[in-house]
């Protein structure tokens, strides 16, 4: 049956992914996205776009939408350290007057892009939902405030909720993949240096407890991302806010992400090692059992050359 969605942010990476699911699932799709990060170009065909925030979604949105799933936020951890006003005000205000407008229009389903930033320093691996969520950065104390603003949309209001916490998301879609400015995700800054954009790929801190000394990270495809968001609509339930982390369970090290990197390639990649950020966990890795049981969730591109390859295409396209 075909349904009518509001596609907060749909013209970003994960976004605009998830809408052209959406639109090949049948759907009717209408995009709102401010272009701050986002690209008109990424907006897929045959979906209705509205440049505009979410701040005045009061403006556009009514009874016939059937859910919102809510991509629309500024995402960069170290910008938020120096600019926490900026990410309050746009993820958490913006979160705010976009509850509103629902409320009003009686759209009453909501996914939310969430984040494992949520989590900060992690207590144990892999993670869970029930972990301690202590962020390390306003980024993702933002995105935590959100989530606890939707618990309670839900439990007054009788909102139907899922908040999908992501791990290290990759890979691209057919004429949607990554493309952010400034870059700060490792595998399209690796593909930089592959296509002579970057003279060498940065790793910092080779001195971690992992098999090879660097930082292990999750890393799930975007499309595999973008089918969990499709599973969530269906499983949001009046009244209740599910939370599910969104990863492989498995995770490779930044050495290992670089190796495969010149593998698909077939390009050296000169590295250079520099001193550790404050605040990289060792290991952060995704337990997505909730998501596995409640939205019926099993992700079939895990395989990290694949994802690579995908990304690979993207880039040189």
């Amino acid at each position: 049956m075909s349904r009518k969605y509001l596609v907060t942010g749909g013209a970003g990476y994960v976004g605009s992914v998830v809408a052209q699911h959406l639109i090949e699932a049948g759907h009717e799709v209408t995009v709102l996205d401010n272009l701050s990060t986002g690209f008109r170009e990424g907006v897929p065909a045959g979906a209705k776009f509205i440049e505009g925030d979410i701040r005045d979604a009061a403006k556009w949105l009514d009874s016939s939408y059937d859910a919102v799933l809510h991509f629309a936020a500024f995402s960069q951890v170290g910008e938020s350290v120096v600019k926490p006003e900026k990410y309050w005000d746009n993820n958490v205000g913006g979160t705010m007057a976009l509850l509103a407008a629902m409320r009003e229009a009686d759209v009453r389903k909501l996914v939310f892009s969430s984040t494992a930033a949520t989590y900060g320093e992690p207590v144990s691996s892999p993670i869970t939902e029930t972990d301690p969520t202590a962020p390390t950065s306003p980024y993702g104390a933002s995105k935590l405030a959100v989530d606890h603003m939707i618990t309670g949309e839900a439990a007054a209001h009788g909102l139907g909720a899922v908040s999908l916490r992501y791990f290290n998301v990759a890979g691209a879609y057919g004429e949607q993949g990554e493309r952010h400015d400034p870059e700060s995700h490792l595998i399209p800054l690796v593909l930089q240096v592959a296509q002579g954009k970057r003279e060498a790929i940065s790793i910092f801190g080779d001195d971690y407890p992992t098999p090879d000394g660097t930082c292990v990270r999750d890393y799930i495809h975007v499309a595999d991302l973008a089918q969990a968001h499709l599973l969530a609509v269906d499983a949001a339930t009046p009244g209740e806010h599910l939370i599910c982390n969104l990863g492989n369970g498995n995770g490779f090290s930044v050495r290992e992400v670089i190796e495969t990197v010149r593998q698909v390639t077939g390009h050296p990649i000169p590295e250079v090692t520099a001193p550790r950020r404050g605040g990289d966990p060792a290991i952060l890795v995704a337990s997505a059992a909730t998501a596995r049981e409640r939205l019926g969730w099993n992700p079939t591109r895990a395989d990290l050359a694949g994802i690579v390859a995908d990304a690979w295409a993207f880039a040189q396209r």
